[in-house]
């Protein structure tokens, strides 16, 4: 029998958010990921997370750096001055964005209702990063654990998004399609 449909719904605060512009596939710019940030150029649709920071693919010129908001100043000239003349360009949208995180008995379900995205756990999984839409607005959604996605929007529909998300995550005509 499969637990009962109970996804939770929570912003994440304090998270600063780092959109670097530059070639992903650019043996230079793994340098300099490896060298500011300790971490290795994610794969196309990949997160790597390691302690409090995460490096995502999103395009193949654009990465995000999720970091404590105390460092992303700090971040952001580290990562300025390894790439030095190179094209590149990193700027802070912390203020800019909201991540959310659904979790718990449902979390797939909550998001599938939702999201075009494929949601089933053969299809996406930890370590997997995904750019889609929750209902009409932009988003991009990835699972850091078993039963825990979070997605990052823009700040300008973060109550819409809010709302989406507390309608589908709500008791009553669920369905359990990724009972595992």
């Amino acid at each position: 029998m499969s637990e009962p449909y109970a996804p939770q719904i929570a912003e994440v605060a304090g998270l600063g958010m780092i959109t670097i512009r530059a070639d992903l596939g650019a043996a230079e710019t793994t340098a300099v990921f490896e060298h500011a940030l300790g971490l290795a150029t994610p794969a196309p649709r990949h997160i790597i997370e390691a302690a409090e920071h995460a490096l995502a693919w999103m395009s193949p010129d654009e990465a995000m750096l999720f970091c404590p908001r105390a460092e992303v100043r700090a971040q952001v000239a580290a990562l300025t001055e390894g790439f030095g003349d190179a094209f590149a360009t990193c700027v802070d949208v912390s203020d800019a964005r909201r991540v959310y995180e659904v979790s718990g008995p449902g979390a797939r379900e909550c998001l599938a209702k939702l999201t075009p995205a494929p949601m089933a756990p053969e299809r996406f999984g930890i370590g997997e990063m995904r750019r889609t839409r929750l209902a009409q607005v932009a988003t991009a959604l990835w699972m850091p654990a078993p039963d825990r996605v979070r997605l990052i929007c823009f700040r300008s529909v973060a109550q819409y998004v809010e709302d989406l998300l507390a309608v589908s995550a709500a008791p009553g005509g669920a369905l359990r399609l990724f009972a595992e």
